[in-house]
C-alpha cells in the first residue's frame, strides 16, 4: 500500500466493490448486446482491469468466466511486449487478437485490450474476451476433433491495433469477416465488446475523478497484497507433504490412445508447487494447451478450493508452476488446441484430487468433466450458412456436506447452458428430449449429481453436418473416500440403418444427417463421496422415486431393495 495515501478498511471495502462493479457492468453490457448465444445466453466472456506495467490481474467481475482471469493477464502482457517493441501507444488505441499461444486459450476467444491514460500517463489496462461463434477452419464452430495443427482450427490473429487514436482499421474487420461462416454474428460480438470497453473506461474515469488516482492505485495494490496474504494462510493450513493425483483423457481425436494429466502437488509452509512433469507429451490432436492456459486453469482450481481468496494476481504469488514444454500442458504453435476445455477440466480435477489427499475430509468427487462441444450446421435455401453450437451440462461430484448438483455447469466457469428455445429459434433444429439421465451419478454416502440426455432433430431440408469434441467416454468421473465412479459420455446419431456411435467414443467429425434424423448426447454424472452402503435408506428411496436411480442400481450399489 502507498504510505502517502493510507486507506482505512471501510474505504478499501467500498473501493473494492466499486472496482468490481465496473467489471460487472462491462460483463452485463456485452451479455445484453452480443449476437451470439454463447456470449449472450451462456455468458462465455470476461472483463477486468490489469496492471499497467506487469499486466497482472487487478480486478475481475463476479459474473465473468474464471478461466479467463489468469489467461487474460498473459494476454495483456503480450500487448505490453508488442508496445515495448514497436511503440506508438496512445489514448483511444485498442488491440485485438486470439492467439492461443500468446495469452489466449483457443481461437474462438477474441481478446480486446485497451490502455487507460490519466494525465498523459498509462494508469492501467482494461480488457474484454468473448467466445465468437466461428472463425474459419475445417469444422463449423471450430471444435475440430481431427485437427493436427492450428491451421485446421481457424484463423490465428496476433496482437494487432484494431483502433488507433479512436479510428477503427476496417481492413482487419474485413479480413475477419471473410474468414467466418457467420460474419454478422462476429460483427455484433465485436461491437458488444467495444461498447463494454467504452463503458469500463468511462466508469473508471468517474471513480478516479471521485477518489483520486493515487488512492485508487493504493487500493489496487492493497487488494493484491491481501489476496496473497490470504492465499498463504490457506496453504499454511494444509499439512506439509507431496500429493500425487492422475487422471486420463479418452484420446486426442487423432490417435486412439489415452492421455494422462498427472500432478505432483507439494505443500511447504505457506508455498505450494504444482508440478505437471509426468503428464503426457504434446499430442497429435487438439487437446494440447499453452502454458498460459495451464496457469489459468490452476487459478480456477485454487479458487474452488479456497473460495474466500479475492480474484486477482495475488492468489498466484505463493504458487510455483512446473509445466514443461515436453507435456501437452505447455504446447507451442502450431499444435492444435481447439479442445482446450477438455484438458483444463481434467487439470482442475487433478488439483482438487491432490488436495483431497492432503485433506481427505474436504475431498470432492470428480465432476462430469467435459463440455461436450457439439455443433450442427448447414446451408439455408437462400445460400446463407447456419450454425448451432453449444456445450452441455452434467453432474457434479459428491462432497463432505452434500450430494452433487444435477445438470450443472462445469467448474471451469460460471457459463450457463444456452436455452433450447434460443437455439431452436436461431437454427433449423428441434430438441426432442432434454432430461435428467437416470443412473448416471456415482454412488456414495453423498452421491454425485446426475447428468442429462439431449436429443436433437435436424429440420433443415439439406444435409446437416455434425461434429462433437467431448470427453469422459472411456474414463468416468472418479469417486472419493469409497464413493463410486459416475456414468460416462454416450453419443450417437441416426442413420438409415439405425444408430451409430463414434469410434473414438467422445469425438467425431465429418458426420452428416438428413432432415428428420436425430443426434443423442448423454452426459456423465458426478462421482460419489463415501461408502454407498452408508447412505440412509430413505434417501435411496427418494432417489428412486424421483428417477435418479433405478431399482436395480439401488440394490446393486446401495444394498437397498425398495420393491
Amino acid at each position: 500500500m502507498n504510505a502517502a495515501c493510507p486507506l482505512d478498511p471501510v474505504t478499501l471495502a467500498v473501493l473494492k466493490g466499486r472496482l468490481e462493479q465496473i467489471a460487472d457492468e462491462m460483463d452485463a453490457t456485452l451479455y445484453r448486446s452480443a449476437f451470439n448465444p454463447i456470449i449472450a445466453e451462456a455468458r462465455d466472456a470476461c472483463h477486468g482491469l490489469y496492471h499497467a506495467g506487469s499486466g497482472d490481474t487487478l480486478v475481475q467481475g463476479t459474473k465473468g468466466l474464471p478461466i479467463f482471469v489468469g489467461a487474460m493477464s498473459f494476454a495483456v502482457r503480450s500487448v505490453i511486449a508488442k508496445v515495448a517493441r514497436e511503440g506508438g501507444l496512445g489514448p483511444g488505441d485498442t488491440f485485438l487478437f486470439n492467439d492461443p499461444y500468446d495469452g489466449g486459450t483457443h481461437l474462438n476467444d477474441f481478446r480486446l485490450v485497451r490502455p487507460v491514460f490519466r494525465g498523459g500517463r498509462l494508469f492501467c489496462w482494461i480488457a474484454s474476451v468473448g467466445h465468437w461463434l466461428d472463425i474459419g477452419g475445417n469444422v463449423p464452430g471450430n471444435y475440430n476433433a481431427a485437427a493436427i495443427e492450428s491451421f485446421q482450427e481457424g484463423v490465428r490473429v496476433p496482437p494487432v491495433k484494431l483502433i488507433a487514436a479512436g479510428r477503427m482499421n476496417r481492413d482487419i474487420v474485413d479480413i475477419l469477416a471473410c474468414n467466418s461462416r457467420v460474419p454478422q454474428s462476429n460483427w455484433g460480438d465485436l461491437n458488444g465488446q467495444l461498447n463494454a470497453l467504452d463503458l469500463g473506461e468511462r466508469r473508471l474515469a468517474e471513480l478516479l475523478d471521485e477518489y483520486g488516482d493515487e488512492r485508487i492505485a493504493a487500493a489496487l495494490g492493497a487488494l493484491t497484497d491481501r489476496a496473497e496474504a490470504l492465499m498463504r494462510e490457506q496453504i499454511a493450513a494444509l499439512p506439509d507433504g507431496s500429493y500425487r493425483f492422475d487422471d486420463w483423457l479418452d484420446n486426442d481425436g487423432v490417435r486412439d490412445e489415452p492421455l494422462s494429466v498427472a500432478l505432483d502437488l507439494t505443500v511447504a509452509g505457506d508455498r505450494m508447487t504444482l508440478d505437471f512433469s509426468r503428464s503426457s507429451p504434446p499430442c497429435a490432436g487438439p487437446l494440447n494447451i499453452s502454458y498460459a492456459t495451464t496457469v489459468a486453469a490452476c487459478y480456477v482450481a485454487l479458487k474452488h478450493a479456497f473460495p474466500e481468496v479475492p480474484a486477482n494476481a495475488g492468489v498466484l504469488r505463493p504458487i510455483r508452476f512446473v509445466v514443461p514444454e515436453t507435456t501437452l500442458l505447455g504446447a507451442r504453435a502450431p499444435r492444435p488446441v481447439a479442445g482446450y476445455t477438455e484438458t483444463i477440466l481434467r487439470l482442475i480435477g487433478v488439483i482438487l484430487g491432490a488436495l483431497g489427499k492432503a485433506v481427505p475430509e474436504r475431498a470432492t468427487a470428480g465432476p462430469f468433466g467435459t463440455i461436450n462441444a457439439l455443433s450442427l450446421s448447414g446451408q439455408r435455401p437462400d445460400g446463407t450458412r447456419w450454425l448451432m453450437f453449444s456445450f452441455f451440462g452434467g453432474g457434479l461430484g459428491g462432497n463432505p456436506e452434500s450430494d452433487g448438483l444435477h445438470h450443472a455447469n462445469n467448474p471451469i466457469s460460471t457459463a450457463t447452458i444456452p436455452p433450447a428455445e434460443i437455439l431452436e429459434a436461431a437454427n433449423p433444429v428441434m430438441f426432442t428430449q432434454w432430461a435428467l439421465r437416470p443412473d448416471s451419478a456415482g454412488p456414495g454416502m453423498h452421491r454425485g449429481g446426475v447428468g442429462a440426455i439431449y436429443e436433437i432433430e435436424a429440420l433443415a431440408p439439406g444435409a446437416t453436418e455434425v461434429a462433437l469434441l467431448g470427453e469422459r467416454g472411456r474414463f468416468p468421473p472418479f469417486g472419493v473416500n469409497g464413493g463410486g465412479p459416475a456414468a460416462m459420455t454416450r453419443f450417437a446419431w441416426q442413420t438409415d440403418t439405425g444408430w451409430a456411435s463414434p469410434p473414438m467414443a467422445s469425438k467425431v467429425v465429418g458426420v452428416t444427417i438428413r432432415q428428420g434424423r436425430r443426434v443423442r448426447l448423454e452426459t456423465p454424472g458426478g462421482g460419489g463421496f463415501g461408502d454407498p452402503r452408508a447412505r440412509p435408506r430413505e434417501r435411496v428411496a427418494r432417489d428412486l422415486r424421483l428417477g435418479y436411480v433405478s431399482a436395480e442400481a439401488a440394490r446393486r450399489d446401495y444394498g437397498v431393495d425398495v420393491a
